[in-house]
C-alpha cells in the first residue's frame, strides 16, 4: 500500500468522481484508476462501487476511507512539526519595531531568544507603526511592535498588548530644572528639541500642548532619537520621550508629567490569515514572556530609571486586552 494511493482513493471519495479527484490530486484520470485498482487488488477488495457511472464507496471503502484520512492527517502533522523543527534550527525571524523600542525593549528580548535558538537568523526592520501595519500586511514582517490603535485602515491583524508605557520630560542636568511633576502648560515657552515628522511623539506632543491652549517652542527639529537625545544633552531643550528610553540616558535629567500626563500601548502584531512560523512564535513566547512575568520584568532596564522618575511601565499579558488605551494612531517611534 503506498501513500500516493490513499490521496488518490480520499480524493475519490470525497469527490465521488474520478475526473474531479484527478483534477484535485493533479493526476491524470487514467493514472488514478490504475492506482485505485491497483490498491483494490492488494487488499483483496473492492473499495469502489462504479455501476452506471455513478461512485460509491463499497463496505472495504467505508472501513479505509476514515484509516485513509488519519493516516494523511498523521503524515501531514509529522511533516509540519519536523519542518518546525527545522525551522528552529536554522530559519530567520523577521520583526518590525519602533527604533525606541530597538533601544529599548528590544536588546535584552532578542539576546534571550539568542541563547534559546542561536541558529535562528533575525531580521530587524526599524520605522513608524504606519509602516510597519503596511510591511506586515504585504507579508515582509512575521511580527511588528506597534504603538494602538492601530490605524483605522489596517488590514485584519491580531495584537496582544504587551506594556502600556508612561512618557516623561528629559532636560539636560546643567540646564534649568523643571518643576516635579511637569504640566503640559508649563511647556509653553519652554525651549524643546523635536523630533521629525512621522513620530509619534511628534504628534502627541503637539496635540496635547495644543489642548492646553498653547503652540510648542521649538529650539531644534527633525531629529531622530539618538539625535534628540544629543541635543537635549547639549542643552538645547527639552524632550518628551519614552520612560524606556529615558532611563537608559542616565546623564540627564528624568522628570515625570503630571497626571494624566501622555502614555503610549505597546502591542505585538501578526496577520490574522496567516499564522506566524514556528520561529516567530517562539520569539513572540519570549516577548510575552519577558513582559508578563511582573512589573519589573514588563520595564526591562527601565524599571529603576522610570521608578526613580514616578513614571509607570506596566506589563500586558497575552490573556489582557486587546485594545489600546492612550497612544497616537500616527507613526511611532
Amino acid at each position: 500500500m503506498q501513500f500516493q494511493q490513499l490521496v488518490y482513493f480520499v480524493a475519490v471519495a470525497e469527490t465521488r468522481h474520478f475526473t474531479r479527484a484527478a483534477e484535485r490530486v493533479h493526476v491524470s484520470q487514467p493514472s488514478l484508476s490504475q492506482q485505485i485498482r491497483a490498491l483494490e487488488k492488494e487488499l483483496g477488495a473492492e473499495l469502489l462501487s462504479r455501476a452506471r457511472g455513478n461512485v460509491a464507496l463499497t463496505d472495504a471503502g467505508e472501513a479505509l476511507l476514515p484509516l485513509a484520512r488519519r493516516i494523511l492527517a498523521d503524515t501531514e502533522t509529522a511533516r509540519v512539526e519536523v519542518q518546525e523543527l527545522v525551522q528552529l534550527r536554522r530559519g530567520r525571524v523577521r520583526l518590525g519595531a519602533p527604533p525606541s523600542l530597538c533601544t529599548g525593549l528590544l536588546p535584552e528580548v532578542l539576546r534571550a531568544f539568542h541563547d534559546l535558538h542561536p541558529g535562528i537568523e533575525l531580521l530587524i526592520e526599524e520605522s513608524g507603526s504606519h509602516d510597519l501595519v503596511r510591511e506586515l500586511a504585504r507579508g515582509a514582517l512575521d511580527l511588528a511592535l506597534v504603538v494602538m490603535p492601530l490605524p483605522a485602515a489596517s488590514p485584519a491583524l491580531t495584537t496582544v498588548e504587551l506594556l502600556h508605557e508612561d512618557l516623561v520630560v528629559v532636560s539636560s542636568p546643567g540646564g534649568p530644572a523643571p518643576g516635579s511633576p511637569v504640566r503640559i502648560a508649563d511647556l509653553e515657552g519652554r525651549p524643546l528639541v523635536m523630533f521629525r515628522h512621522g513620530y509619534d511623539l511628534r504628534e502627541l506632543t503637539v496635540a496635547a500642548c495644543r489642548a492646553a491652549g498653547f503652540e510648542p517652542s521649538f529650539t531644534v527639529e527633525g531629529g531622530e532619537m539618538d539625535a534628540v537625545l544629543g541635543f537635549v544633552r547639549a542643552g538645547l531643550g527639552m524632550a518628551v520621550v519614552p520612560s524606556m528610553v529615558a532611563a537608559r540616558a542616565r546623564d540627564l535629567r528624568v522628570t515625570p508629567l503630571a497626571r494624566p500626563g501622555l502614555s503610549r500601548t505597546i502591542a505585538l502584531a501578526h496577520r490574522s490569515d496567516v499564522a506566524p512560523p514556528r520561529a516567530a512564535r517562539e520569539l513572540q513566547k519570549v516577548l510575552l514572556a519577558t513582559q508578563g512575568a511582573s512589573g519589573a520584568a514588563a520595564s526591562g532596564t527601565a524599571g529603576a530609571g522610570a521608578a526613580a522618575a514616578g513614571v509607570a511601565v506596566t506589563a500586558r499579558s497575552a490573556d489582557g486586552p486587546r485594545s489600546a488605551q492612550t497612544a497616537s494612531a500616527s507613526d511611532s517611534v
